[in-house]
């Protein structure tokens, strides 16, 4: 009998609800190669799931009896998974379709990874007809894109979003995508639409008044996140760019380095208590420095605070200081360095955060 609660049983229910797991996100899950090895084989050998190859993607898929197992253990958490022609009941062969379910459940392993609930009766039920009570206390939680259109025809103007889902946090409201290793297709007017959906949704329920309203984008790499700074939206302007979709869009490697990063971007009183220790030699904002920045440094340049990898904001700076002519300090983490070097200009000076030294002094992990 396969025990709840273990890593083994943690895959099945990753593969259930995101309909295939990526061949390559094992490491993430397992320590070692040879373990993850072990787990795969015993699990094809209890005839749990199977293998699935095609296109030069590698993933793994439940069979029927997989998919019994799961469904009577938690029939509420799988139940709308495993019937129907949904896509995680029913999986199309196309590269696309799948690479967005492989894109899913990177996504739902990194949120694994941080403790936010996804799973459909971990948390209040807040896009059903009957809505349930939720507060700011009982955050982050994950909702699907697929749960968010259970509010019925109020969805049809973003059904084409490319968004994942939303993740609420107690001080807003973010849109979640996935790039993986390529650039997303993109369609401005329909995030648009997104945004303002979740604004009148959410309003007052769990927030008072508007939610503010921002972005995360998980990729591969940190070098996709410099495809992203650069993209011009391709010859048709049909792929991924920074618009004015939103007024905030950070981006987050699916790693551990990204999975240190969403632990600040869902605390934001983690998030002050750094931005005062960063920023405690620095003096007040200049008020004739015309552009957005942090801090200014006592020889009067301005400072950013870019460890967030909020993209909009690091090109409105990266902008400012190119119009203005002047010179920039810029505050990220070490990992973040090597891509922003070849965004910047050339007269910006960085400071690093050591990611090994912050988890450990900051945030307390061994």
């Amino acid at each position: 009998m396969l025990r709840p609660n273990t890593q083994k049983y943690q895959l099945l229910e990753l593969i259930g609800i995101s309909g295939e797991f990526p061949a390559d996100q094992l490491n993430r899950l397992f320590s070692s190669p040879s373990y993850a090895e072990k787990v795969i084989t015993e699990l094809k050998t209890d005839k749990l799931i199977r293998t699935h190859y095609k296109d030069k993607l590698r993933g793994y898929r439940l069979t029927k009896r997989g998919k019994e197992m799961l469904l009577s253990n938690h029939p509420a958490r799988f139940q709308c998974f495993f019937t129907g022609s949904t896509e995680t009941n029913h999986i199309r062969s196309e590269v696309s379709r799948r690479l967005r379910l492989h894109q899913k459940a990177q996504t739902y392993l990194t949120f694994s990874h941080v403790r936010i609930p996804f799973y459909y009766d971990e948390k209040p039920q807040i896009f059903s007809l009957e809505r349930e009570d939720i507060g700011l206390q009982s955050l982050p939680c994950f909702y699907s894109s697929r749960e968010i259109k259970e509010l019925g025809e109020v969805t049809l103007k973003i059904k084409s979003s490319r968004s994942l889902g939303i993740l609420l946090v107690p001080h807003c409201v973010y849109a979640v995508y996935n790039t993986g290793s390529s650039i997303l297709k993109w369609e401005h007017k329909t995030e648009i639409k997104l945004n303002a959906f979740l604004q009148h949704s959410l309003q007052g329920f769990p927030y008072s008044g508007h939610p503010k309203i921002r972005a995360m984008m998980f990729g591969d790499t940190m070098e996709t996140a410099l495809r992203l700074l650069t993209s011009t939206g391709g010859y048709r302007r049909s792929l991924f760019m920074l618009d004015d979709s939103f007024e905030h869009f950070h981006f987050l490697p699916s790693n551990d380095q990204g999975e240190t990063l969403l632990k600040l971007l869902v605390k934001p009183e983690l998030m002050a208590a750094l931005d005062r220790l960063l920023l405690s030699d620095q003096e007040n904002l200049k008020g004739d420095i015309p552009f957005e920045h942090d801090a200014v440094a006592s020889n009067e340049t301005p400072t950013l605070l870019a460890y967030d990898f909020d993209m909009q904001r690091i090109c409105r700076f990266n902008k400012g200081l190119d119009v203005y002519g002047m010179s920039g300090n810029l505050i990220c983490f070490d990992f973040q360095i090597p891509v922003l070097e070849k965004f910047m200009n050339k007269n910006v000076r960085f400071s690093s955060i050591d990611l090994a030294k912050f988890r450990k002094e900051f945030l307390h992990e061994p």
